[in-house]
């Protein structure tokens, strides 16, 4: 098969703070750590589909995002790494683990987002996705994806190998998984051990159990260091030893086995092949660091956000609070973005037709680093945060969300707007479907054009200002152009 790697599962917002210790509290005997540099990753499933994506394949990630600043900055880390996300609606909080560290060392984990919630239906745009998987790797990690009956109905119902990285308090795996990857504390978990059993044979009876109990083609335990132990068919089990001993953060280290495994069998591989190359993987990626080495540098790396306009209808906060309540009463989120340089009558026109579509309107605007990249140096004209409060003053806009990224797909991936608007002459047919469509296809959304008032450019201000010292007008009387759907061109009037 030759469609991606999907990666099903729970992501979680890691963040590793890295600091120095001097001194004590003085109110209480503990230490005192001053923050140097903090890191933020994708965890979980997260992390195995940054990892998979490392390696070189084509990535979609199905997972559940909540709506606040934390899954807004998994959105934003995961389109760094190239990674697609199919977003399915999740209520509550993002789960984050914070992990205090000095000269090396884990001080202390400090995990905020409470109980898992809900995760929502999956789109149809997810079950095709399902159905035309090169390989599937469910990457559990007990809080609730892997629980959702219809996306447990498909994952049954695949071609593709599926490759099944269990948790203790997740479900069982499917029917019928190619692989199944518990460590050996899991298998323990899932397993009663025999009395005075021998690490070996626990590991084998455990497995042998697993494989019968889920229906599995086979089950791996890994051993850490020691590699992984294989039952498959027949009833003698195969040890994998890792190349080398390795010692080293091991975090992460069974999500880059898992990744490397379902890499390997959607290239043909056969199960033995497969966990001998995570076996591989795994261990290299210990010696080499584990998880800070491993990850690529625009995620590896999380950079001071750059300074955020304040506002009550201004930031991630201001756009979570819009769309969560507006998703509770059942209404449609609508979102629009640009660069919104010198707002201009056409501007005005687009978010004007744009609201009337839905119950909200989110502006998603291109910071000043994204406009330069786009537009040159000499772009913007107007910083951001003024671009900002302009947009956030006028009475038809909700919210407004500054993005760093060239195209807003980081931002729509976590807004999941119903609708996408742009404005724009589409009316002369043969035009190609607008850049954002299928990334809305992904959660059922739908991309629309709506009318502008044509002669409105700001680049021609720019350039009239400059050549005349002054302002530009329209160029032509304000004709209405047509509305294009999905990309189907209803033809407009004069």
């Amino acid at each position: 098969m030759t469609g991606p790697v999907v990666v099903v599962g729970d992501i979680l917002l890691d963040r590793d703070v890295e600091g120095v210790v001097n001194r004590l509290c003085p109110d209480s005997p503990v230490p005192v750590l001053d923050e140097s540099t903090a890191v933020d990753r994708p965890g979980g499933a997260g992390l195995a589909a940054v990892f998979a994506a490392a390696q070189g394949a084509e990535v979609a990630l199905v997972t559940a995002l909540a709506d606040d600043a934390g899954g807004a900055r998994l959105a934003e880390l995961l389109a760094a790494a190239g990674v697609q996300v199919y977003a399915l609606p999740l209520r509550g909080a993002t789960c984050e683990k914070i992990r205090l560290h000095a000269r090396g060392r884990v001080l202390l984990r400090h995990d905020r987002g409470g109980a898992a919630g809900e995760p929502g239906e999956p789109s149809e745009a997810v079950l095709r996705l399902l159905a035309t998987a090169s390989a599937v790797l469910v990457s559990d990690y007990g809080r609730g994806v892997a629980r959702q009956p219809a996306l447990r109905a498909a994952l049954a119902g695949t071609r593709a190998p599926v490759v099944w990285d269990p948790h203790p308090r997740g479900p069982a795996a499917v029917p019928g998984v190619h692989l199944a990857t518990p460590n050996e504390s899991e298998v323990r978990e899932l397993v009663k051990a025999a009395p005075g059993a021998s690490r070996l044979a626990t590991a084998s009876r455990g497995a042998q159990e697993l494989r019968r109990r889920w229906r599995a083609g086979a089950v791996t335990v890994t051993l850490g260091g020691d590699g992984a132990l294989l039952c498959h068919a027949g009833s003698t089990p195969l040890v994998v030893p890792a190349p080398a001993s390795a010692e080293g953060d091991t975090c992460g280290a069974g999500d880059r086995f898992a990744a490397t495994a379902a890499i390997a069998l959607s290239r043909g591989a056969l199960v033995s092949e497969a966990v001998q190359a995570a076996v591989t993987e795994a261990s290299g990626y210990v010696a080499a660091g584990g998880v800070a080495a491993a990850l690529p540098a625009p995620v590896r790396v999380a950079a001071a956000p750059p300074s955020r306009p304040g506002g009550p209808r201004i930031g991630v906060a201001a756009a979570a609070e819009v769309v969560a309540g507006v998703r509770a009463a059942g209404g449609t989120v609508v979102a629009t973005g640009g660069c919104f340089d010198l707002l201009h009558a056409g501007h005005v026109a687009t978010l004007e037709a744009a609201r009337q579509l839905g119950d909200c309107l989110v502006v998603c605007v291109n910071s000043d680093a994204s406009v330069a990249g786009l537009k040159g140096p000499d772009r913007p004209v107007v910083p951001q945060g003024d671009r900002s409060r302009l947009l956030a003053a006028l009475g038809c806009v909700d919210a407004v969300l500054v993005f760093d990224e060239p195209t807003p797909e980081a931002a729509l991936t976590w807004l999941r707007p119903d609708v996408w608007v742009k404005g724009g002459d589409y009316a002369g047919g043969g035009e190609p479907a607008l850049p954002e469509a299928e990334v809305l296809r992904r959660w059922g959304g739908h991309t629309v054009v709506v009318p502008y008032l044509d002669g409105r450019s700001t680049t021609d201000m720019i350039a009239a200002a400059r050549a005349t010292g002054g302002a530009s007008g329209p160029r032509a009387p304000g004709r209405r152009v047509g509305v294009d759907v999905d990309g189907t061109t209803i033809k407009g009037a004069r």
